[in-house]
């Protein structure tokens, strides 16, 4: 019975030392974790923790507040920049065939990337209304809240080793072209082209904290909300069907869904097999 008693006490002080960091942050930066889902963003403490070889999270908290540079440092380990380019290659085949369509009806079309990461699937939409003849009436608003994951993004360079998946995606969301011609090579980086890029906006946003900031016809936040918890997820909802135009699309994860939002009514099901919803 103590054992146990000492577990749970000793629980107890791990959650406070993790409130009092995420607290500490947000005070400190104005950056706020303390609604993501739990396990996740302990993952990530634990794992800065190793990083600075420190012995408990109360120490990463002393580092964040006397220590120049280390909270940034941090706040960057925080994000998720997992990514790849036309991810989950179904959707942008469903995409390609029923929202296009729509789209081309639209004078001058306005996209948000939320959380966009560094920039693959930026690449891949922007490639997608290449094709389509749409890409120079777009307008692709890309952000995130990691400088450093933009400053990726706006390059166009992703490495090498990654393009024969890429290329596979590419061909099963039913790209046109040889892959080849979009980008140049060299022993270790791929640079996309300048081209893809010269209607992208990117800036810093955090969907957490930030507000509105232009009404779009489509909006893709794409494996992002996964490490929300439900009152987070509903928040960054409400900031999605402020920011949609009437008629405008939705586009989430493929683990991701309307369903338990309280925000779900004001939108209908755009797809049977993809997150694609569309606003009422």
């Amino acid at each position: 019975m103590d054992d146990l008693m000492s577990m749970e006490l000793e629980d107890q002080k791990k959650e406070l030392e993790v409130d009092l960091l995420l607290e500490t942050i947000y005070r400190l930066a104005g950056y706020d974790f303390r609604e993501y889902v739990r396990a996740s963003i302990m993952r990530r403490i634990e794992n800065r923790r190793t990083i600075e070889n420190v012995p408990t999270i109360t120490a990463l908290i002393e580092k964040a507040i006397y220590e120049p540079g280390f909270l940034n440092r941090m706040i960057e380990g925080f994000s998720v920049p997992v990514t790849e380019m036309f991810r989950d290659s179904s959707f942008f085949k469903e995409f390609r065939k029923n929202v296009i369509p729509h789209l081309r009806e639209i004078e001058e079309i306005r996209i948000w990337h939320a959380g966009c990461a560094t920039g693959e699937e930026v690449l891949s939409m922007a490639i997608l209304l290449e094709e389509e003849g749409l890409i120079d009436k777009t307008t692709i608003y890309a952000t995130d809240m990691s400088e450093e994951a933009l400053n990726t993004a706006k390059s166009g360079v992703v490495s090498l080793w990654k393009m024969q998946d890429y290329t596979r995606n590419y061909l099963a969301a039913g790209g046109g072209k040889e892959f080849s011609e979009y980008y140049k090579t060299n022993a270790q980086f791929v640079s996309f082209s300048q081209h893809l890029l010269k209607n992208v906006i990117f800036a810093q946003h955090n969907l957490v904290t930030d507000q509105s900031f232009n009404e779009f016809h489509v909006i893709f936040c794409r494996n992002v909300l996964i490490y929300f918890n439900p009152t987070l997820q509903n928040k960054v909802h409400e900031l999605f069907l402020q920011s949609l135009s009437r008629g405008g699309f939705l586009g989430l994860g493929n683990k991701e869904s309307l369903r338990i939002s309280q925000y779900a009514d004001a939108y209908e099901d755009f797809s049977v097999s993809e997150p694609l919803y569309r606003k009422k």
